[in-house]
């Protein structure tokens, strides 16, 4: 039994996964699909190794997309986000904190989704009225609704919807 454990249930001469193995002639290979991943240069021109003194944020290709909330010289948080850093909301953050708390209680989830939190938005009366501030590199395009366009994020508003349109 004890030499069943020693073994690791590998044939002796056997490599185990990860390990390399040994040709005819001697010489070693790595044993795919678990290659010894340590022996390789893992790093490729996406990845920054950070040890070099390399800043991954000022590497070409990122573009500013509206979003960066970085502060350095001469930039400063809006009162808006530094209020609520700080633990003062103003009515709107409150709402929100409130609307996503309850949707928690009620569904009985800790993390709520994305789709579940944009739910959340869209039952507090936010719609898509205006262009987009940010950047998104063109990946995606940008849409507006009429203020006064249902949630959709009930079934029986979805149905309403889809017979007015049938009309």
């Amino acid at each position: 039994m004890q030499g069943d454990f020693d073994q690791g249930g590998f044939e002796h001469g056997e490599p185990r996964p990860g390990e390399p193995s040994s040709t005819a002639d001697g010489a070693t290979t790595p044993n795919a699909p678990g290659a010894d991943r340590r022996t390789g240069d893992r790093r490729s021109g996406e990845v920054v190794d950070r040890r070099l003194g390399l800043d991954r944020r000022s590497t070409v290709g990122a573009e500013p997309t509206n979003l960066e909330r970085r502060r350095g010289p001469g930039k400063r948080l809006s009162d808006f986000v530094r209020d609520a850093e700080e633990g003062e909301m103003n009515r709107e953050q409150f709402m929100f904190l409130m609307a996503i708390d309850a949707f928690k209680r009620v569904n009985g989830k800790g993390f709520p989704s994305w789709s579940d939190v944009l739910e959340v938005v869209r039952k507090l009366g936010y719609r898509k009225t205006m262009p987009s501030e940010l950047n998104l590199g063109g990946r995606v395009e940008d849409w507006r609704e009429r203020a006064d366009a249902p949630s959709n994020t009930t079934h029986s508003e979805q149905t309403d919807s889809n017979n007015r349109r049938a009309a």
